[in-house]
């Protein structure tokens, strides 16, 4: 797998997974449960990935939409 997306904006996040899924592309959000612990204030940003044979794919879906990665 490799990250696609990195941001402490849920809104963000569930965005882009709707996008992905909306393309058939699958993506795991890792480090939710950080960001649970840390109080929802916003420190610790989630992960977006997905597989590396859909990476291309999955980048220029969210180049399309503007999404900003966060790197």
């Amino acid at each position: 797998m490799k990250e696609l997306l990195r941001s402490t904006d849920p809104t963000i996040m569930a965005f882009a997974s709707a996008l992905l899924e909306g393309e058939d592309i699958d993506c795991f959000q890792m480090d939710v449960n950080m960001s649970v612990l840390e109080g929802g204030i916003g420190i610790f940003p989630r992960r977006l990935m997905v597989r590396a044979d859909d990476y291309d794919d999955a980048l220029e879906v969210m180049r399309d939409n503007q999404i900003p990665l966060g790197r």
